[in-house]
């Protein structure tokens, strides 16, 4: 990582003040008004990313695991993908009740560890899992359970925060009673996810990432921070990866 950038980010970026709490007390408080984010430069490119990826998959009669579901801010994608069934895994409670306001009779699962077990409709076709994996503390045991709830031919998309971005100390922010709030973050290389996924069955079927470019410049004007703009222009901020397990042609 170029030291300059990281110093400007351990000055001028991070607050050394901002509490950090674990994702499951994080998102609950985050949960109440996580859907009105107005602007957030990340979880737009994540709409973009992920939908890029979910087109190539056929989800028609399905079984899907949303792992992370969070409020189920991709289920209105997903479902009008014809899915057999929907199921969303999330350790936040908070997150998990907002994605019921939505989606009533949606079929959900509170999770405590990343072990899975006794997992409820298993198994399935396909897991996707967006801005979560760097949450996750043991990500070998966790994609190893994953793995374990996967069909044969069974396909996985992740999307999530760059590894070279929270290498440096970026986080995930948030306001709750109008005090920062940041949740925890694990940095993992994403040759690392794909490993553990090949040693799987698993072979990469599509990789890309976003970086800071002229596109996202309006958003950095709206915030009045075109000087972090310059900073960081060409920094790859976000990754999708999507990998089917089997050897058959695409």
């Amino acid at each position: 990582m170029i030291p300059a950038i990281k110093n400007y980010i351990s000055k001028r970026i991070l607050n050394r003040t901002v509490a950090e709490k674990d994702s499951a007390e994080a998102y609950d408080l985050w949960s109440s008004d996580y859907d009105v984010q107005p602007g957030n430069l990340m979880l737009d490119l994540d709409e973009i990313l992920f939908a890029q990826l979910l087109e190539k998959v056929d989800l028609k009669n399905k079984a899907v695991a949303d792992i992370g579901c969070g409020t189920g801010r991709h289920w209105s994608k997903i479902l009008q993908k014809e899915p057999l069934s929907l199921t969303g895994f999330d350790v936040s409670q908070g997150m998990l009740n907002k994605l019921k306001e939505k989606f009533p009779i949606a079929n959900v699962c509170k999770i405590d560890d990343d072990l899975f077990a006794d997992v409820p409709y298993a198994p399935f076709d396909v897991i996707v899992s967006t801005l979560t994996v760097a949450h996750i503390e043991n990500i070998g045991s966790a994609l190893n359970a994953w793995c374990g709830m996967l069909n044969e031919n069974a396909e996985i998309i992740i999307t999530d925060f760059h590894p070279k971005i929270l290498a440096v100390g970026g986080k995930r922010t948030f306001k709750h009673n109008n005090k920062p709030m940041a949740v925890k973050n694990y940095v993992y290389h994403i040759h690392t996810i794909k490993n553990i996924l090949h040693d799987n069955g698993f072979r990469l079927v599509a990789e890309e990432e976003f970086s800071i470019d002229e596109t996202v410049k309006h958003y950095y004007e709206a915030q009045n921070a075109l000087p972090v703009y310059e900073q960081f222009k060409g920094f790859a901020v976000i990754y999708g990866i999507h990998l089917k397990r089997g050897n058959d042609p695409e």
